[in-house]
């Protein structure tokens, strides 16, 4: 079977370092790395290491910078729809430092810029699950009214308020976000998501539905690199979604995103994960 995720992918230039640099100062690397990145893109390289298949929607474009993700993804086994093939502009590329004491990161990024994230023509058989983080709204719309209509279940990776949500968060099924999120206006409980899950970095994952809520304890692990482990957890939702119910799927999803972060660089973790998927 088949996970869908559609967004945001971009170019990342992860440089690890002693000492975060204040502003004014430069720090020499102690290591350099060039990987696909992004919220659905790290959450579809997640999906294809647990050992499903791992489709991601996005838009690329042929500029040269795009060749990099592209290999990135190739390489750890994510197919790619690309709905603006045409598009000669430079993809989002994203700036990184991680710190290696602590894996502690500050990330500079310039997100989808002015593609218009349309649909594509078609969209692969057996899916069972999708993941949207809404960076391309029109694709996320698109993407989650196809699969409303087919009865394959939503996951939004909800990492900041964006105005589609307005309209998307009621083809929703599960709506995971960090504390820091903040909806204008009703809650997405009252908004008619069913499922609500906040994750707050290594603090309880908090879920709400409309009859329970809980918490879930994180695993204590030492963090070595904390990029990324957001869209890994994600990831592991999705795969997860059909397989466990809520409390376990949550756990499930901890454990994965523990595994990331100990472990330094964009894909160093993935032979890891790789052992944690449900076949």
């Amino acid at each position: 079977m088949t996970v869908l995720l559609a967004g945001l992918c971009t170019v990342d230039l992860v440089q690890r370092v002693a000492e975060l640099p204040s502003p004014g100062e430069k720090v020499q690397s102690l290591g350099v790395e060039v990987a696909a990145g992004g919220p659905a893109t790290n959450a579809a390289v997640t999906v294809a290491a647990l050992g499903e298949e791992a489709v991601l929607v996005t838009a690329l474009g042929r500029h040269p910078l795009a060749g990099l993700a592209r290999a990135d993804l190739a390489a750890h086994g994510v197919r790619v729809v690309d709905i603006a093939p045409e598009q000669d502009e430079p993809p989002a590329v994203s700036a990184v430092a991680v710190r290696d004491r602590d894996g502690e990161r500050t990330v500079v990024s310039r997100n989808a810029g002015s593609n218009p994230g349309a649909m594509p023509s078609e969209l692969p058989d057996g899916v069972r699950a999708v993941l949207v983080d809404g960076h391309l709204p029109r694709l996320a719309l698109g993407v989650a009214r196809w699969a409303r209509d087919r009865g394959v279940p939503v996951v939004l990776d909800a990492g900041s308020w964006k105005p589609v949500l307005d309209d998307l968060l009621p083809l929703v099924d599960i709506a995971a976000c960090s504390a820091r999120f903040r909806a204008p206006g009703p809650s997405l409980r009252e908004r008619g998501v069913p499922t609500v899950v906040v994750t707050n970095g290594p603090g309880p994952v908090r879920w709400e539905t409309s009859d329970d809520a809980g918490e879930i304890e994180v695993p204590r692990v030492p963090a070595v690199d904390t990029l990324g482990a957001g869209d890994v957890w994600h990831g592991a939702l999705v795969h997860g979604v059909g397989r466990f119910g809520l409390p376990e799927l949550i756990r499930f999803a901890n454990g994965v995103a523990a595994e990331k972060v100990r472990h330094a660089g964009p894909r160093t973790w993935v032979p890891e994960v790789g052992k944690l998927g449900v076949r």
